[in-house]
């Protein structure tokens, strides 16, 4: 699956949000088709690292490089970066005036230049990929928050990204929806798309990740196969964080 050759990288990567201190001289490399999943309290600082990735979130010192280059600051070069990292976040941010094909369609028309027939068809194989090709025309309103999960997957992936983040994509759904938007992302993971996914939930990361990371404090306390994080871990945060989740 992976390649060994790292496309993400921080190094000594530290964020202060005024006093607090929620990355805490993070180091982490993440190779080409690797599932890297992130987890941990509350607070830890798991959603920072996932949005410092794509520049959502500026960083205080430290560096990272996707696909060997320093992220750009800003201008055209950032937005090429975006277009590069797809992200998907708990709420789904779809455009509630436009179709779903048309949320689908819009960043490879206006970012990408694509001609418009192109990137229906190719937005229409991707809603059938995340199994609603039957919903094209509907507005995300008249969708499910399972639905509209994985539209916002499909949009992801119509910029044709090297990597996708997602953060907590599944926390704001009602539990009957959740396992239709992570068997999407389980597929993906299949197919070899390298992803950092921070979740709460623990059968993804057991089935699905290459490497589990788990964050306290801003920390990164342990990175290790899911067999070893679940079977053996090492920290007493992590035993600690594991009984009060494992156990209901």
């Amino acid at each position: 699956m992976t390649t060994g050759e790292p496309l993400i990288v921080l190094d000594s990567v530290n964020k202060w949000f005024g006093p607090l201190h929620v990355l805490d001289d993070v180091s982490l490399s993440v190779g080409k088709g690797e599932v890297v999943v992130v987890i941990g309290p509350s607070g830890s600082g798991k959603s920072t690292l996932c949005r410092t990735i794509n520049r959502l979130e500026p960083i205080s010192s430290g560096t990272i490089t996707f696909d060997g280059q320093p992220l750009p600051a800003e201008g055209k070069a950032l937005a090429r970066l975006r277009s590069e990292v797809g992200m998907v976040f708990q709420s789904f941010n779809l455009f509630a005036h436009k179709t779903i094909l048309e949320n689908v369609t819009l960043g490879p028309v206006k970012v990408r230049k694509e001609k418009a027939a192109s990137a229906r068809e190719r937005g229409l194989a991707l809603l059938d990929r995340v199994g609603i090709a039957n919903q094209a025309d509907k507005f995300p309103a008249q969708l499910s928050g399972g639905q509209q999960q994985r539209v916002a997957i499909a949009r992801a992936l119509a910029m044709q990204p090297k990597a996708m983040l997602f953060d907590e994509p599944t926390s704001a759904l009602d539990p009957e929806m959740v396992g239709e938007v992570l068997d999407v992302m389980t597929s993906l993971a299949r197919e070899g798309m390298t992803m950092v996914v921070v979740t709460h939930e623990m059968g993804f990361a057991r089935h699905a990740a290459n490497r589990v990371i788990f964050m306290a404090d801003g920390k990164l306390v342990e990175d290790a196969s899911p067999t070893e994080f679940f079977g053996n871990p090492r920290s007493e945060r992590a035993k600690d964080f594991l009984s009060k989740i494992l156990t209901h």
